[in-house]
C-alpha cells in the first residue's frame, strides 16, 4: 500500500470469544483473528467504521500517510 494512500495499523487487543457473531465478523473482514495480529489498512471511511464497530477489542497502532 505504498502509493501515496493514507492508511492505518490496526491491532486486535482482545479475544472474540463470547462476542456476537456480527463483531467476529467484522474483525475477519479486517484481517484480524488473533491477539496481537496487526494489518495495515487502507484509511476509509468504510474502515473506520468497522474499527470503529469493534473500538473494544482493537487499537490503531500507528496512521500513515
Amino acid at each position: 500500500m505504498a502509493d501515496g494512500k493514507k492508511t492505518i495499523v490496526v491491532m486486535q487487543t482482545k479475544s472474540a470469544a463470547r462476542r456476537p457473531a456480527v463483531q467476529t465478523a467484522t474483525l475477519k473482514g479486517l484481517g484480524l483473528n488473533k491477539i496481537r495480529r496487526t494489518r495495515e489498512l487502507e484509511d476509509t471511511p468504510s474502515i473506520r467504521g468497522m474499527v470503529h464497530a469493534v473500538r473494544h477489542m482493537v487499537v490503531i497502532v500507528e496512521e500513515r500517510g
